[in-house]
Formats: structure tokens, C-alpha cells, sequence
């Protein structure tokens, strides 16, 4: 049986996208069906390959940002401006089309149910996907902190603030812009800085284990700052988005 799932893991499997939202004006998340898909584990990610008609194949890893379930996933796409793959998803893609993907792949960016550690999520921009799933799917007390540049750049802006207030406490966003916040918003425009990040993170010696998903500036940073808390490197959890979008 585990020989079968991980070969089911690792091979391309047809999927069909069975819904598109719209996240922001460059953002889609594709909603797949997928008949072997048995779940995964918050922080998961699947390779996503497209083929063109003349036979040329191109494949992007992406996010799941669905809570885990049978049969269907859900990933958020950010267009990226060149990208072979990105701009199909965000622009092209309808309900019905032909996808394949592999996975879910990843086992150390995971949020396991096992685990009953409190957990810190920080995210940068779309490096929020997988942290969403995280979120979702929250029996612990978690608490994320979200940079994005304004609002409107902002992902699951909706989703996030159900989660918060379906939550009975056990889930906490907060939300820090670099370039324009919302009218009447408490706080200057900055970026990440151990101010911001000492409002949301437990005491030192709490036993928290930390997510944090980014452009690579954001997750050094971030994970610097975190160190400097106090907080132990081996429970600091690191996945970088690179200028693909993988």
C-alpha cells in the first residue's frame, strides 16, 4: 500500500479544473478534481504540467491552499510576467479544461495534525497559499502574519477573515502592508520589522513551531527576526518562492 501511494505521487495524473475564483486582478485559484486524489498534508505542494498541441510539455509547482479532502485540491496561482505556465492558469484556464498534476510532494514545509505545537505563520505576498491550507485546517492555536504591498494585492482577504472569526479564538491574522494601507488603518505603510513580528509571536519560551513562505528577501528576513526573539532555528520552517512561481 505505501508503494502504491507513493508511486501514485509520483505519477502524472489527469486533472480537471472544476472552478476558478478570483483572488486579485494577477491571482486565480483553480479548483481541481482529480479521481486518485486521497489528500495531503497542509504546506503540500503538486507539479502542475501543461501541453501544448504541437507536444510541448512545461510544469510549475505550486501550493495547495485547500484544506485536505478526497477527490479535490485547490492552487493559487500568481501570474508571472514570462512565465510558460502562470499566465495560462490565471488567464486562459476555464472550468472543464484538461490539467495534469504530480503529487502532493513536500514533507518538511508540512503542518502535520499530529502536531500540537501552536504555530506561527508568516507570509509574503502569494507565499501565503500554503499557509492558507494551514490555516484551514487549524485544531491548534495558530496565528498568521500577512505582507502583502496594499490591499488589493491581498489573497483570501474573505477567507481569512472567516477563518478569524469562525475561529473561537484559535485562529489570529493580521495583516501588515509595505506600500499603501487601507484608509483609516492604524499603521504607516513598512515592511516586516521586529516590531511588527514581536505583536503577533509567542514568548520565547513558548514551545511554537514557525512557517514562513515567501520571495527569498522576505523569508531571510523574516527568519533572522525570528532567531533574534529567541525563538530555536530548528523550529523555524522555511519555503521560498522563486521568480517562477515554484
Amino acid at each position: 500500500m505505501a508503494r502504491a501511494a507513493t508511486l501514485d505521487r509520483l505519477t502524472w495524473q489527469p486533472a480537471t479544473v472544476a472552478a476558478i475564483r478570483v483572488e486579485a486582478a494577477t491571482a486565480r485559484t483553480l479548483v481541481l478534481e482529480v479521481d486518485r486524489w486521497t489528500g495531503h498534508v497542509p504546506g503540500q505542494h503538486v507539479d502542475v504540467r501543461l501541453t501544448a498541441p504541437d507536444g510541448y510539455t512545461a510544469y510549475r509547482s505550486y501550493s495547495i491552499s485547500s484544506a485536505p479532502g478526497p477527490h479535490r485540491l485547490e492552487v493559487t496561482v500568481q501570474a508571472v510576467p514570462d512565465g510558460e505556465v502562470s499566465p495560462y492558469l490565471v488567464d486562459v484556464a476555464e472550468p472543464g479544461d484538461q490539467l495534469e498534476i504530480r503529487g502532493p510532494l513536500g514533507g518538511w514545509f508540512v503542518r502535520r495534525s499530529t502536531d500540537p505545537r501552536p504555530a506561527l505563520l508568516i507570509g509574503g505576498g502569494s507565499g501565503v497559499a500554503p499557509l492558507m491550507s494551514m490555516v484551514r485546517a487549524a485544531t491548534n492555536p495558530t496565528r498568521l502574519l500577512y505582507s502583502t504591498r496594499s490591499p488589493s494585492d491581498a489573497l483570501f482577504t474573505a477567507d481569512l477573515a472567516t477563518a478569524q472569526a469562525d475561529g473561537d479564538g484559535r485562529v489570529a491574522v493580521t495583516h501588515l502592508y509595505s506600500r499603501v494601507a487601507p484608509p483609516g488603518w492604524p499603521d504607516p505603510p513598512r515592511r516586516l520589522d521586529a516590531d511588527a513580528l514581536a505583536r503577533v509571536a509567542w514568548p520565547r519560551d513558548a514551545d511554537v513551531v514557525a512557517f514562513v513562505c515567501g520571495p527569498t528577501g522576505f523569508v531571510e528576513t523574516a527568519a533572522d527576526l525570528l532567531v533574534d526573539i529567541g525563538h530555536d532555528p530548528a523550529n523555524i520552517r522555511t519555503e521560498r518562492f522563486g521568480p517562477t512561481g515554484g
